[in-house]
């Protein structure tokens, strides 16, 4: 059984991500696929922008925030990426977050749940397959689009979901555990962390 990650990519004041990720998190608990579920605020990690002076793909890391993240990541066997949509770009912080690491991310599949007004995110989620796919991750199909996001926050800020949303999490959490099992050889064959 494998250990997910699920990475909140938004850390600025107000924003939903936080309440999405923690529905994402419930999600994946009641889906039963995976041993071990953690959930990663990006705003709680706090890295600052990219400041090792050697390229990811050594891994000669010179800062402690640089190799915790190493360490966090490493641990996953996959991933979901919770992000908005920002001028039909993902984050900032989520990319600064990829760029850090290489070896890590390889060979691991991921979800995307993305959010935001009549688009959903899904502008987002597209340019963000094209950088996980540079480091060997491999995005599946079905994600969760979420629009006018607002809808689905209540007054206590926890998401009240639709039965698409619900159907599409499932589908996803199906094709994350699916693609973990294929992956593993590979990951094996290159020592990539993970289980």
């Amino acid at each position: 059984m494998a250990k997910l990650e699920i990475i909140i990519a938004s850390t600025r004041p107000g924003r939903v991500g936080l309440p999405i990720g923690q529905w994402v998190e419930a999600e994946a608990r009641t889906h039963g696929g995976f041993a071990e579920i953690e959930l990663i605020d990006l705003a709680a990690v706090n890295l600052p922008f990219m400041d090792e002076p050697n390229h990811p793909r050594l891994a000669q890391y010179t800062q402690q925030h640089t190799r915790d993240w190493s360490a966090k990541v490493s641990e996953a066997d996959a991933f979901v990426f919770v992000t908005p949509e920002y001028n039909y770009g993902y984050t900032a912080p989520l990319k600064n977050a990829i760029d850090y690491l290489h070896h890590e991310w390889h060979y691991k599949p991921a979800g995307i749940v993305s959010y935001g007004g009549v688009a959903a995110g899904t502008r987002a989620a597209q340019m963000l397959k094209q950088v996980l796919t540079t480091l060997k991750v491999t995005p599946v199909v079905e994600a969760v689009s979420i629009p006018f996001v607002s809808q689905f926050i209540d007054e206590e800020e926890n998401v009240v979901p639709n039965d698409v949303m619900t159907a599409s999490a499932k589908a996803m959490f199906d094709e994350l555990v699916r693609f973990n099992e294929a992956l593993l050889p590979l990951r094996a064959g290159e020592g990539v962390g993970g289980r």
